[in-house]
């Protein structure tokens, strides 16, 4: 077995998307080969409403996977083809675009006006392109919740880990998404498969990400066995953490413990040519979908 060691941390940026919407973005609209399969994260966390209701109206997506969790507050969407639904916490929608649709998402604060969630877009490969639009709307009720020996707490929504498997299934890039807690100050080591790409994302508490073997609690200075850094400086809210290869991640939580997205996918190696919603793999096709978009046609 061997430990991930950190590539990169960084902190999500503040964005505005939609008719308005202030979030932050951890990553997106950069070198595609950097999270590939996945194009794009938000992290769409406020407590105003004013921030928010003007939210998402009708826009296009093709070529991609949309992936929308919420934890706070509600999402009211509905598309072209006559599908609606709201999402309420807990809850996940993972939307296949394929060839093409159109959709719009309305977010809903709590009795608090909180509003929380997260989207996250995964690439499709060549051949699933243009294949049918295709939800899967899965309640928070139906997420299963894992409870570890430790206390570590895991809700999996797709893939599987410590025997439990998430209710998402049959999506092209193969992802695993956990939402992940860890008591304070406990160290928990997650397996990962060597061939996925990895990241981490923080948004309660904090920790430190080891990049080899170390006594628990080892600070960024010390020195094991010759080595040099071991763990990384500790990391906070609204914090993304990449990795190098190896098939294990570890984390060592803070005093008040951390809680974070791992999501691995498959990648998929691909050209990617990218217009906003609209991901292909040529500058051709994306000239034939804003061309669809143009004659009416882009709905088939």
């Amino acid at each position: 077995m061997s430990i991930r060691a950190v590539r990169r941390v960084s902190e999500s940026t503040p964005t505005m998307e939609g008719a308005g919407v202030k979030l932050r973005r951890a990553f997106g609209f950069g070198d595609p080969a950097e999270f590939d399969p996945f194009l794009m994260m938000d992290d769409f966390r406020n407590d105003r409403p004013s921030d928010y209701v003007a939210g998402f109206p009708w826009h296009p997506h093709r070529g991609i996977e949309t992936i929308t969790y919420v934890l706070a507050g509600e999402v009211e969407h509905g598309d072209s083809l006559g599908n609606r639904g709201i999402l309420g916490p807990g809850s996940v929608q993972w939307m296949t675009a394929g060839r093409g649709i159109l959709h719009q998402e309305m977010p809903r604060g709590d009795a608090l006006g909180r509003m929380h969630g997260f989207q996250l877009w995964a690439n499709l490969p060549s051949s699933l392109k243009m294949t049918a639009p295709r939800y899967q709307d899965i309640s928070g009720r139906d997420i299963p919740e894992v409870t570890d020996d430790d206390g570590t707490r895991a809700r999996i929504i797709c893939g599987e880990l410590w025997g439990v498997k998430g209710p998402v299934e049959g999506v092209a890039a193969d992802p695993h998404y956990f939402d992940v807690s860890v008591p304070p100050n406990r160290r928990k080591t997650l397996k990962v498969d060597a061939y996925r790409q990895v990241f981490a994302y923080i948004f309660a508490g904090s920790g430190r990400f080891l990049n080899a073997s170390a006594p628990f609690g080892a600070l960024r200075e010390d020195v094991v066995e010759g080595e040099e850094i071991v763990v990384r400086d500790a990391v906070g809210d609204r914090s993304l953490v990449t990795f190098d290869t190896g098939d294990e991640v570890t984390v060592e939580a803070g005093d008040k413990g951390v809680r974070f997205l791992l999501v691995s996918g498959k990648p998929i190696g691909e050209p990617v040519a990218w217009h906003g919603p609209i991901v292909m793999n040529t500058q051709a096709e994306i000239r034939q979908a804003m061309s669809d978009l143009r004659s009416g046609t882009f709905i088939r």
